[in-house]
């Protein structure tokens, strides 16, 4: 698991690799992640866009931006959390992936950006 905390909200991802659903001899392996967002502030902020940057061995870069996460864009109090499940496929066996998530603090309507810390995606056979 790697974590990040970047203006009171702390990132933390943890990987899988799934089996079922990849399929190695037509270059398709899937990865899921969950993500936990805990909000340190003292203030509510809400979740509204992410930015992707995912990185495959064979050199390919692909990034991926778009409104809320898993289709929805969470309001996170102070002192909660909200976590959240989704994939990644890549070509290759291992990659990584790394991005950002814009946020909005609603006392004042403020928009800043949270790290999301680099994570690996690897087969678990590469690990040996």
């Amino acid at each position: 698991m790697v974590t990040a905390i970047t203006q009171g909200v702390k990132i933390s991802v943890d990987t899988i690799y799934q089996d079922e659903h990849s399929n190695p001899a037509n270059e398709h392996y899937m990865f899921a992640y969950r993500i936990e967002i805990e909000n340190l502030s003292d203030y509510g902020i809400q979740l509204m866009r992410r930015q992707w940057i995912i990185f495959d061995s064979n050199g390919t870069l692909r990034e991926v931006d778009g409104e809320g996460v898993v289709g929805v864009q969470p309001v996170i109090e102070p002192g909660q959390s909200y976590a959240y499940v989704s994939g990644c496929n890549l070509k290759t066996d291992m990659g990584s992936m790394r991005g950002h998530y814009v946020m909005n603090r609603l006392f004042d309507n403020t928009s800043f950006n949270v790290d999301i810390p680099e994570f690996q995606l690897i087969v678990p056979y590469k690990l040996n």
